[in-house]
């Protein structure tokens, strides 16, 4: 390893197309870098012994990668940290009756917040991604401030905005000015065996289509039966367990009994009576929700009611809103036009136009 620890750039290397040319462009730049990739987790069931984004062909991929960028690669085994500090939260949410989104966590304790503390006592200071997003720093405040990034297709600020200032002062987003083609492009044009590896999954930890295996594997008690009810309360069918549902659900309620003419859907989960409310499509719609555990990019906390655009799903369009603080530090989140399934557990991040402002956790609609 070349050049003194506090110039090296360490970058996340997933052995994906992005990371690897994030990588490329700062080795093209003139940075000491280093490859890094993280071991997060191990998979056996029904033979899927690893996903995409940790599998070891993907750790082999960040080597070869780094191989033929010339420059050195470690790999840090996180598996029990991302154990504990994910994984366990997933499965802890969905027996709460919610719908969790594991990698607004992993980004904050892991990504940014693992690979940081490790990298750090290893006396690099600064770390890459092939995260989509755009950073700037407000010289006007002196904090770090995160935009949407060029290519609002791979917008990825959504799941980022946990991320503190100590975090956002070391890390650097090579990809924020770029399309996902023009990646594609960069690196065949220096011929990286990653140009055209396919997307990762969304949850890297669970099998593609086997969210129930996994869950009852973690915690058998998911899986219990209980009762389906209408809004009015009225017992009209029996769930396979509340894990199985997210709120907005059509398909899976099985035969209700009911005498409903149109189609109904999963308007609420009630984890302490195991229970599932179902009801019909306008019964999901609503105007506000309280945003839990709120934090923010360009000010410490919230201390006057202000407007934004609020995303309720990674991928949903931004909707405006009134951003109100409460008394015990959580936001209430007040839309101008009714939203469709705000869902608990889900993460309501809000935005300037193309600024982050920040997020919460959504812990129920009104």
């Amino acid at each position: 390893m070349t050049g003194r620890r506090s110039d090296i750039i360490a970058v996340a290397m997933s052995g994906g197309v992005d990371s690897s040319v994030a990588a490329a462009l700062l080795v093209s730049q003139g940075f000491t870098v280093i490859g890094v990739t993280m071991k997060l987790w191990h998979s056996s069931i029904d033979g899927c012994f690893d996903n995409l984004c940790c599998s070891v062909e993907s750790v082999e991929a960040a080597r070869r990668v780094a191989r033929r960028l010339g420059i050195d690669h470690i790999v840090l085994n996180v598996s029990e940290e991302f154990h504990d500090l994910v994984v366990s939260d997933f499965v802890d949410q969905y027996s709460r009756g919610l719908t969790p989104n594991p990698c607004v966590v992993c980004n904050a304790r892991i990504k940014f917040g693992e690979l940081h503390r490790r990298l750090l006592a290893l006396g690099v200071n600064r770390v890459a991604t092939g995260h989509y997003a755009r950073l700037k720093l407000d010289d006007s405040s002196g904090r770090r401030l995160l935009f949407r990034p060029l290519d609002r297709a791979k917008d990825q600020t959504y799941v980022l905005y946990r991320l503190t200032q100590s975090q956002l002062a070391r890390t650097m987003f090579p990809l924020g000015e770029m399309t996902k083609s023009d990646v594609r492009a960069a690196a065949h044009s220096i011929g990286l065996e990653t140009a055209d590896r396919p997307e990762s999954q969304d949850v890297c930890f669970v099998p593609p289509g086997k969210y129930r295996d996994f869950l009852m594997q973690e915690r058998p008690s998911l899986g219990a039966p209980g009762p389906i009810v209408s809004m009015g309360g009225t017992v009209i069918g029996e769930h396979t367990g509340i894990a199985m549902y997210t709120v907005g659900q059509r398909r899976g309620l099985g035969q209700l009994q009911c005498g409903h003419d149109g189609p109904l859907y999963v308007t609420e989960i009630r984890a302490d009576s195991n229970t599932i409310v179902v009801g019909p499509e306008e019964c999901l719609y609503s105007t506000e929700f309280q945003a839990e555990h709120a934090s923010f990019i360009p000010f410490d906390t919230l201390e006057h009611e202000i407007q934004a655009q609020v995303q309720i799903r990674y991928k949903s369009a931004p909707a405006a809103a009134r951003l109100t603080p409460t008394a015990d530090g959580d936001v209430h989140v007040e839309f101008a036009e009714p939203q469709r399934a705000i869902t608990p557990g889900q993460s309501g991040v809000f935005y300037s136009g193309d600024m982050l402002l920040g997020g919460g956790v959504i812990a129920g609609r009104a």
